[in-house]
């Protein structure tokens, strides 16, 4: 149910001013310490943003996927590392419970993924299995009334954080493939649960990522969500639609970010007795990254309001994700050249930027799963 426009709009000035006054400020300090402060943390959960996607029977913002895009077009507009403390709540950590989960499994889960009291954490990538999720080798037996889950995940964002995994665990043969896999809430207090030593990222300081092995991991058999074996795969693949227009926007709000900077850098760096902004191949440079800019954002708002209508966008979601991650990686490449030598040097933003936005590309399907998205959808008869 879409919010009024009067409320969306208080919303997003909260939300502008919350990112510039107070997580910008603090980019430094997440570069350097690889952490983000506690109190900060604190702050998001009482801006609800760690429920923006969640409904408002459960305590969340209930936004819709329109006036999720634009929402997260602002947080995108600084360092990736904050959103990454409440987008797993805002996405794939919350939204299979929302789709597929019975009712007891949203009335005991959701109101604390809304509120922050737990930070949910998607657990599907194994060192074996990442492109091809269907092949994933975590077991889940049945015994009695819990399934015991024996496995390894790896890269698994806010791991450290979490209050709650949801698990992709095969509860079938690796012969049926995706017709095996299961999906299970673990809470991350469970016997049997440790985690690896950290990630060590290019970029994007600040985002926790390890492996999460579970050794006899007892879960209740009324966590398998949905109740019923063999739908794991066909979850997690209903959270991608909305996740991939969530990374969409998010990297067109990087974008954003990218050519203020460039926009900024060139106006006031003077060579040749005058400013660079206007030498022409700087213009160009700053011309191709707007009309980039432009041309993600008409995109990603489009289909978003199409997911919102109720049509099938598996294929303009990929498209967007497609395009808008990629396009962001061009525009953070050309800012860096605009600001020349100053753009390797970490005193200016471009920098982190420039390694931040690398991983855009890899999560929610890599830009070649997208291709094949894409064709596939193209190609049925």
């Amino acid at each position: 149910m879409a919010m009024d426009q009067a409320t969306l709009d208080q919303l997003l000035t909260i939300v502008k001013r919350f990112v510039r006054e107070k997580l910008m400020p603090l980019e430094e300090y997440v570069e350097e310490h690889d952490e983000i402060p506690t109190d900060l943390i604190e702050e998001m959960k009482a801006l609800g943003l760690f429920g923006l996607s969640i409904p408002e029977s459960y305590g969340g913002l209930g936004l819709n996927m329109i006036e999720e895009a634009i929402v997260m077009q602002e947080v995108g507009y600084t360092s990736p590392a904050f959103r990454s403390v409440f987008a797993t709540n805002v996405g794939i950590g919350s939204q299979g419970i929302l789709i597929d989960g019975t009712s007891e499994q949203k009335e005991k889960y959701l109101p604390k993924l809304a509120s922050g009291e737990y930070i949910g954490s998607f657990a599907l990538t194994e060192p074996d299995a990442g492109s091809d999720a269907a092949s994933i080798q975590m077991r889940a037996k049945l015994d009695g009334d819990s399934y015991v889950l024996n496995g390894t995940k790896r890269y698994i964002t806010n791991a450290p954080r979490a209050g709650l995994f949801t698990v992709m665990a095969r509860t079938g043969t690796t012969e049926e493939r995706a017709h095996g896999v299961s999906a299970f809430i673990v809470e991350s207090k469970s016997d049997g649960i440790r985690l690896g030593k950290p990630d060590k990222k290019m970029g994007q300081r600040g985002t926790k990522t390890c492996d999460v092995i579970f050794e006899n991991v007892r879960v209740p058999a009324e966590n398998l969500i949905g109740g019923k074996e063999g739908m794991g795969f066909k979850t997690a693949m209903k959270v991608l639609d909305r996740g991939r227009l969530h990374m969409a926007a998010v990297a067109t709000g990087t974008a954003k970010r990218l050519i203020d900077e460039s926009v900024r850098y060139a106006s006031e760096r003077e060579q040749f007795g005058e400013p660079i902004a206007n030498f022409q191949l700087i213009q160009a440079m700053l011309a191709d990254s707007q009309t980039e800019y432009l041309a993600a954002k008409a995109m990603t708002e489009a289909s978003a309001r199409n997911l919102d209508s109720g049509q099938d966008i598996k294929m303009e979601a990929s498209c967007c994700k497609l395009f808008a991650t990629e396009m962001v990686g061009r525009v953070a490449d050309r800012a860096v050249q605009i600001h020349g030598g100053a753009g390797y040097i970490s005193e200016y933003a471009v920098e982190h930027f420039y390694r931040d936005v690398r991983l855009f590309r890899l999560y929610e399907g890599t830009s070649q799963i997208q291709q094949l998205v894409i064709a596939k959808e193209m190609l049925k008869s």
